[in-house]
């Protein structure tokens, strides 16, 4: 009888949390790929100069440098309980593949003081930080000069809860949602790297490393 009773309680309970939408850590929605598989840190890899550098190396400057990135990354980028966390030393985590046109979904999570931020393309950056030290808020275009780089409003949770974005970039525009309330419209980003030419088409999404401990699960992308 106790078994049965464990059986139909634990029934219940996938009942419950299927009708309210909830999913499992690092399981994408139907439609999205996860980029990060919640065990390893599979298809990321180290950060290697920037755009404008590395088109400038040779295959072989290439291969070479980024095998010495992928060697420092994961000394200070580790998956914790389903959750990649950095240890505030070392660069960037850069995926493996470049996109163009895309929707992604983060969740990240900072101490107080914590700094990070969302780079599209290989090029910086929706930004992420502690609005006790910006009272603006997480999610602007921090990087752009001519087109807004502020958040609409403040939509931060508190620190050390976990935030979700939802980034679309198509072309050179990108729109952010953070926490369900949208803070970047359809905002032009600039090239940080060469300031005379539009954004890349395509490039690598990064994490980026600011010197402090930096928490990140359930990455999806949706290419477009």
């Amino acid at each position: 009888m106790r078994i049965c009773l464990s059986v139909v309680l634990a029934a219940l309970v996938a009942l419950v949390a299927a009708t309210d939408g909830m999913a499992a850590d690092n399981t994408p929605p139907e439609g999205f790929v996860a980029l990060f598989n919640g065990k390893d840190l599979s298809g990321w890899k180290g950060l290697v100069g920037n755009p404008k550098t590395r088109a400038a190396m040779s295959p072989e400057e290439l291969a070479e440098a980024q095998k010495k990135a992928d060697e420092e990354v994961r000394k200070h980028w580790k998956v914790v309980d389903g959750v990649i966390v950095f240890d505030g030393k070392g660069n960037s985590l850069c995926t493996v593949k470049d996109y163009g046109d895309f929707e992604l979904f983060v969740d990240w999570k900072i101490k107080p003081a914590g700094d990070s931020g969302i780079y599209l393309r290989g090029s910086p950056q929706v930004q992420i930080w502690d609005p006790a030290n910006h009272p603006e808020g997480s999610g602007g275009l921090y990087n752009n000069q001519k087109h807004p780089s502020k958040p609409l409003v403040r939509a931060d949770n508190p620190i050390g809860e976990w935030n979700t974005f939802r980034i679309k970039m198509v072309g050179e525009k990108v729109t952010v949602s953070l926490n369900g309330t949208l803070v970047v419209d359809d905002v032009v980003m600039e090239n940080y790297w060469e300031r005379d030419k539009p954004i890349y088409p395509t490039g690598q999404i990064e994490l980026q490393n600011h010197g402090n401990t930096l928490y990140f699960k359930n990455i999806y992308i949706r290419e477009l």
